[in-house]
């Protein structure tokens, strides 16, 4: 028996990235999958590839930073499905890289809203759900900077930051009603956050911070998503995982 056989699972930004391999991923362990994204060639790229492989996915389009757009998107797997059991809650933007005395307001606030309003926003309406499915998992995308900071990204490590305090509060909130909530800290990963958004030679110089002397991979840190969402992390509520190449060992 596959390790998600009979499990729902959400996982916003499914379009890309971590998202996808994490959507991939936990299809191939028998969740059925809804990809959440506002990139609907992204998205549907993803459950073609889940498809291929016979697993079961649907996209619904979403714009994490809007309230209403999670319980929409609730709602369409509840209709969909029938239960949710797993929320990877992983949608995110990097937001501008400026000074906090030249930091734009405008930048703030989309990044606050997406990264961090966005997870809230989430688990405000997958709690419900999955309290009535009989409980389950919510794993969130924090960052490596969400517990150290850098130069220039105050509302990208301010979003992380908070992400894990979040995940901390509702973990102990909903220990005792079979709902686990923990979140993961990537390091500097190769997704097209970095790729579209930096040149070659900076790339290099971020995988050289990492003692591991690379970039991690999209697939790697599906992984972790996996074992905090199946039976296997039971144990496991509150918690925080760096996955980082050893980046905060140093």
């Amino acid at each position: 028996m596959k390790n998600l056989e009979n499990k729902v699972a959400i996982v916003t930004g499914g379009g890309s990235g971590i998202g996808r391999a994490s959507a991939i991923l936990l299809a191939s362990e028998g969740a059925k999958v809804v990809v959440a994204d506002l990139d609907e060639v992204g998205a549907n790229e993803t459950i073609t590839q889940i498809k291929a492989t016979n697993g079961e996915a649907i996209f619904v389009r979403t714009d994490t930073s809007i309230p209403s757009a999670h319980e929409i998107l609730v709602e369409q797997t509840i209709v969909k499905f029938g239960a949710l059991h797993i929320a990877v809650n992983n949608a995110g933007i990097g937001g501008p890289a400026l000074p906090v005395g030249d930091y734009p307001i405008y930048g703030w606030d989309k990044v606050i809203g997406i990264n961090l309003s966005g997870v809230f926003y989430g688990m405000h309406f997958q709690i419900p759900a999955m309290l009535k499915s009989g409980g389950g998992s919510i794993v969130n995308m924090a960052s490596i900077l969400g517990i150290v900071g850098t130069k220039y990204l105050s509302a990208y490590v301010a979003a992380k930051h908070g992400v894990i305090g979040l995940t901390k509060t509702a973990a102990l909130e909903y220990a005792d009603q079979k709902i686990r909530v923990n979140a993961i800290g990537p390091g500097y990963i190769n997704t097209p956050l970095l790729t579209k958004t930096l040149d070659e030679a900076t790339i290099q110089a971020l995988a050289a911070m990492h003692p591991i002397g690379r970039l991690g991979t999209s697939e790697e840190v599906a992984e972790l998503v996996l074992w905090l969402s199946c039976y296997r992390s039971s144990f496991v509520t509150g918690s925080y995982y760096t996955i980082d190449g050893g980046y905060t060992a140093q």
